[in-house]
């Protein structure tokens, strides 16, 4: 599963990733904008917010289920075929790295169909052609909505592009993620 915020994404994050079991089946993928000249200390607050185990991604870990990898700043986040991360600084996205778009697209290429993606909180348009990617492999998609978004720019984008499955109260997010997994492992 992949996972996208920006402003406001803290407090999103917390309340999506608090709704997910400790024994969640699938690894999750997070990219937050952060400064891009400082260290960050998401991994660390979410870890100790939220029962599922959270971590800094690191250049060629393993994706492994029941772990959130959160990205590096000023990196972005590729998941690749073969199940492992890679941190890259190729240029902004949107002006950003790291970049939802590089994550989504990534992610879709490698996971296809079984792909999850989740658009929280955030401003711009990054993302948006991330979730076309996801869309055009079969993937599905959730969005928050702009009620409980901190800032609905990004959400909107993405949903702008018509091609997300549904959109969601952040409360319902992770409900609704947890009975997409359920109902994808069942189908299997």
């Amino acid at each position: 599963m992949a996972v996208a915020a920006s402003a406001g994404g803290l407090s999103a994050l917390t309340a999506f990733l608090s709704a997910l079991p400790t024994d969640f089946p699938v690894p999750v993928v997070v990219v937050q904008h952060l400064h891009r000249e400082a260290p960050s200390a998401l991994a660390v607050i979410l870890n100790r917010r939220c029962a599922i185990a959270v971590h800094e991604a690191v250049d060629g870990d393993r994706l492994v289920a029941a772990t959130v990898f959160v990205a590096a700043p000023d990196r972005h986040l590729v998941v690749n075929p073969d199940a492992t991360l890679s941190l890259t600084t190729s240029e902004l996205v949107h002006f950003v790295r790291p970049s939802a778009d590089v994550l989504f697209e990534s992610a879709a290429t490698s996971y296809g169909d079984r792909l999850l993606a989740v658009v929280l909180t955030g401003a711009g348009t990054d993302g948006a052609a991330g979730v076309r990617a996801v869309k055009s492999v079969g993937g599905y998609v959730l969005a928050q909505d702009e009620a409980t978004s901190e800032s609905f720019g990004r959400p909107a984008a993405s949903i702008a592009t018509h091609l997300v499955d549904k959109v969601l109260r952040l409360d319902k997010i992770g409900p609704a993620v947890v009975e997409w997994i359920s109902h994808l492992e069942h189908a299997s």
